[in-house]
């Protein structure tokens, strides 16, 4: 986090709101990218002046949304072989048991999946190729995928742009303080999101082991009276 930031520090504003933009888009197509670490580093640098807040939430909304929408265009023409071969390419972020999540929730949750999807990290970077390869209405799906990123760019810039103020007006005698304040609360935020998102992937999983050990116990009656019948 520290050697993004110090990084982002060096660069142009028009840059970064550049690179926020770019990043965030790349990722919503489908790659694993560090998106959600770029946005953070960039609201915590808007607290200090360096950036303005308006200008990363907008680069950042508009690289989800543009990004989710080439992503949906790009999962719709190559379907799920091009899910398969980003599942190859990406094992430990999008291998089959990652796809296989991701297919529930939309089929739990349906277009909402797109929605809330921006605040999960496995979501976040397949529900635009996913909802093309099934096919969700575009119409819809833009509604939520504009609605979903709007709603965590700008809340995630400003919230963590109000913490940064806030920490350096109380503590502005201590400058290096309100930073390590912000930053606490940047990773608490993106800590609590990756705790949702795995009791949601938990309590999924569980759901479809006991999805199949019902189906399991439902053969079993089937094979016993076939095995008696051949002992006789």
């Amino acid at each position: 986090m520290f050697d993004v930031q110090h990084w982002l520090v060096s660069l142009p504003p028009i840059t970064v709101y550049l690179l926020v933009a770019g990043v965030i888009g790349v990722e919503s197509m489908g790659v694993p990218l560090p998106g959600e670490i770029v946005l953070v580093s960039s609201a915590l640098l808007a607290a200090t002046g360096v950036v303005e807040p308006e200008w990363v939430a907008s680069a950042a909304a508009f690289g989800a949304i543009v990004g989710d929408s080439v992503g949906y265009a790009i999962g719709r023409r190559g379907g799920r072989p091009l899910l398969a071969r980003l599942g190859r390419r990406f094992p430990k972020h999008l291998g089959p048991a990652q796809l296989a999540r991701a297919e529930q929730s939309f089929a739990r949750h349906g277009v909402w999946a797109v929605f809330f999807g921006r605040f999960v990290a496995l979501l976040r970077i397949l529900a635009g190729p996913l909802a093309g390869a099934l096919h969700v209405p575009y119409r819809r799906f833009l509604l939520a995928n504009a609605a979903g990123g709007l709603v965590w760019a700008f809340g995630t810039t400003y919230l963590l742009y109000s913490v940064g103020r806030a920490a350096e007006h109380w503590l502005k005698d201590i400058s290096w303080a309100g930073l390590v304040l912000a930053v606490l609360a940047g990773l608490g935020s993106t800590w609590w999101l990756r705790r949702r998102a795995h009791r949601v992937e938990s309590a999924e999983v569980a759901g479809m082991e006991s999805a199949s050990g019902g189906q399991s116990a439902a053969v079993a009656p089937d094979v016993e009276p076939v095995r008696a019948g051949n002992e006789h």
